[in-house]
């Protein structure tokens, strides 16, 4: 039997893949983080589908859980918000599995940074301004930080920094990137992106801690870079009409020229 891991996407159903719809539907037990998880995801399960809310249970309560499915024969589908890789804390449980012989997938999922970029409507990197994104936090009650990985340096890049898990750490945030990347860094904070409550708020870092409204205190992202306002940026060279590729080469002498003809 197999726990299927599913990144549920940030908040919108619809925002679900197909492939994390279809292993849902095939599952007769499903255990999702109540907290993040909207209930229309589980409007997938199997009518008679056992599904579980693990938001009030610790790590052993949901890896019983998962070896009764598994001894009683039962596929598992375990839903996480967002996308696995980052902050979802499936790296403790695949350990759990491992240990248990317990077979598992991985099914990623939509990132909460890439449902805020498309509620802003922007691109992180841009030609010129930003070509990285840094997604990172900031220390909390359940992960410290490695030394290293501080704003303070990661700021030192100029990148596009998206930050985690630390609406309620504001003062610090500002306090850290300000000195390189300047009070007036454009700054978004989205509220439950994708959500029907979505909330966006734009400001500088100097103005953000004063304007944004008091009652966002978490389940926000906070988005700071010059990308986020830059408008005289340099054009991409990939569409640029002389710029040599693959499936438009430039001349007959085009490293290109004979693979776009069909020539191995």
């Amino acid at each position: 039997m197999t726990v299927h891991f599913i990144g549920a996407g940030p908040g919108a159903p619809d925002l679900l893949t197909l492939r994390g719809r279809d292993l849902i539907a095939a599952c007769p037990v499903c255990l999702y983080a109540g907290s993040l998880v909207p209930e229309a995801v589980l409007a997938h399960c199997p009518p008679d589908a056992k599904i579980v809310n693990t938001a009030s249970l610790d790590l052993d309560a949901i890896v019983a859980e998962i070896k009764m499915a598994t001894k009683a024969g039962q596929d598992v589908a375990r839903l996480h918000s967002g996308d696995l890789s980052v902050w979802s804390a499936m790296g403790e449980q695949l350990r759990r599995l491992k240990s248990e012989g317990i077979d598992f997938t991985v099914t990623p999922g939509v990132p909460a940074f890439a449902a805020a970029a498309a509620a802003l409507g922007s691109e992180l990197t841009l030609p010129g301004v930003a070509q990285s994104v840094v997604l990172t936090r900031t220390p909390g009650r359940a992960s410290s930080m490695p030394d290293d990985e501080t704003l303070e340096n990661f700021a030192a890049t100029g990148a596009t920094l998206a930050i985690h898990l630390s609406i309620g750490n504001l003062a610090y945030v500002i306090s850290a990137l300000t000195p390189k990347y300047g009070g007036d860094c454009p700054v978004a904070v989205v509220f439950r992106a994708s959500w029907p409550d979505e909330r966006i708020h734009r400001a500088t870092l100097a103005s953000l801690e004063e304007t944004l409204d008091k009652d966002i205190t978490r389940t926000a992202l906070i988005l700071v870079g010059p990308a986020l306002a830059a408008d005289g940026f340099a054009e991409s060279c990939l569409y640029a009409p002389d710029y040599d590729r693959r499936y438009r080469p430039q001349t007959a002498d085009s490293p290109w020229a004979s693979w776009s003809h069909g020539d191995d």
